[in-house]
């Protein structure tokens, strides 16, 4: 998805953040002073007080050439690892992969869990007694899509019982949803209206120019109004550390990715997944797909065509596949989960929201990590911003750098490798490492 800058396009009448919480860090105020034009090209520069002490040796070792390991199986749900511990790797989701790496982790990392909550007694106290009513437009697939919908859910199930808002939602079928969707929120005065989805812009800036005493946000996308909040994220980062472990873990040196539309957004995970693994093992070899071009809104919801893709991959010696398509990826996950049974360990890795949590058991013994993308705490502080009276737009940037993306634990098959993902965040975060947004430049 790329990062636009729109001026409304009026079509009838329609209608920072504070840190708050932890992930496994504080998130910052990344405000933007200036629009960001295209996203794909930022990359946060923080100088940091401590240097890099481990894993700088592990990630140097691990531009070896493929190399075989054992296939073991790890079940512990993660906790917290420290990048600072190195041991000996053993016994987890073929340990050492496609790199000769022998860094482990003596703990685990649950990255995923952010649960700061206000009670809602304060909350009222703080605006007066009047709760929000909070308008929640979905993109295609909806609450239930498992992934970015889903996330989205979670982040306004949060601010209902930490704020004591309430939220109405309204789902886009099909693009002739978006106006008369828009129109219903603004009409009904709900306040904030978040869309979910760069598919909104033009639609957003028509409601948000027609209907100035209503805030606004947009997730994916920017909208330069004065009422609008835009709220986007670094992607490539996130997909640099999936495929860094995908690398890691593969045992064939044999890994794919699976995309929705193709456009400037989903590129950008591919990109950074082929960043990833090709910084631990430069020879890997990495296919890739797409389910449609871009504005095909199906390729956002076909998981038979992801299956049959994965199953090909699979059976041709690919171990590992990172899916960016929205609903389809479930079928990257069948996919893993069949050959798995019939006696062939392979893995998958989701994204947006930690799939592991929301599988079969079954499937939980295929997917290997996710790629989080935040976007459940973009709602939620949006809402918490103009809960305290904050309607004022700007851009918001979620990265590496304030844990707006990253990985999941959950499972513990990345147990052993940690320390190494844990330091490749760190040279991102310090700049030492820009990750590119072209998958033709890698």
């Amino acid at each position: 998805m790329p990062v636009r800058r729109f001026r409304p396009l009026v079509v009838g009448r329609p209608q920072d953040f504070p840190p708050i919480g932890r992930w496994d860090g504080d998130f910052a105020d990344q405000r933007v002073g200036s629009p960001i034009g295209e996203h794909k090209e930022i990359i946060v520069r923080r100088a940091r007080s401590l240097r890099l002490i481990v894993g700088l040796t592990a990630a140097a070792v691990a531009l070896a050439a493929c190399g075989n390991s054992s296939t073991g199986t790890a079940t512990s749900t993660s906790t917290t690892s420290s990048a600072a511990a190195t041991t000996e790797a053993s016994g987890s989701a073929g340990a050492g992969g496609c790199a000769t790496a022998s860094a482990g982790a003596t703990g685990s990392m649950s990255a995923m869990s952010s649960e700061s909550t206000t009670s809602s007694a304060v909350v009222s106290a703080a605006t007066g007694g009047t709760p929000l009513n909070v308008g929640l437009a979905f993109d295609t697939g909806g609450r239930g899509d498992g992934t970015f919908n889903d996330s989205a859910a979670s982040g306004a199930d949060k601010a209902k019982t930490g704020l004591g808002v309430t939220v109405t939602e309204l789902e886009a079928n099909s693009d002739d949803d978006r106006v008369p969707n828009l129109n219903t929120l603004s009409q009904n005065k709900n306040n904030p209206i978040i869309a979910v989805g760069f598919l909104w812009t033009d639609t957003v800036a028509a409601a948000a120019a027609a209907n100035p005493d209503l805030t606004y946000a947009i997730i994916d996308s920017v909208v330069d109004e004065p009422n609008v909040k835009s709220l986007v994220f670094a992607e490539e980062q996130g997909s640099f550390l999936v495929g860094a472990a995908a690398a890691l873990k593969s045992t064939t040196c044999k890994i794919g990715f699976i995309g929705g539309q193709e456009g400037s957004l989903i590129k950008r995970f591919e990109a950074g997944y082929r960043a990833g693994a090709k910084a631990v093992a430069p020879d890997i070899k990495i296919d890739s797909q797409y389910l449609g071009a871009e504005g095909d809104n199906a390729a956002w919801n076909s998981p038979d065509k992801a299956k049959e893709i994965a199953k090909n991959w699979y059976s041709g010696g690919t171990d590992i596949i990172y899916s960016a398509a929205g609903g389809s990826g479930s079928g990257t996950i069948d996919a893993a989960t069949e050959a798995t049974a019939a006696g062939t360990q392979k893995w998958a890795i989701g994204v947006d929201s930690d799939q592991y949590l929301l599988a079969t058991p079954d499937q939980q013994k295929v997917i290997l990590t996710s790629m989080i993308k935040r976007v459940d705490e973009a709602v939620y502080q949006t809402i918490e911003q103009v809960q305290a009276g904050d309607t004022a737009g700007g851009t918001k940037l979620f990265d590496l750098s304030t844990n707006g993306v990253g990985y999941s634990t959950s499972g513990g098959y990345l147990d052993d490798v940690v320390p190494q993902l844990e330091a490749y965040k760190k040279m991102i975060v310090d700049g030492e490492i820009t990750v590119p947004t072209d998958p033709a430049k890698v």
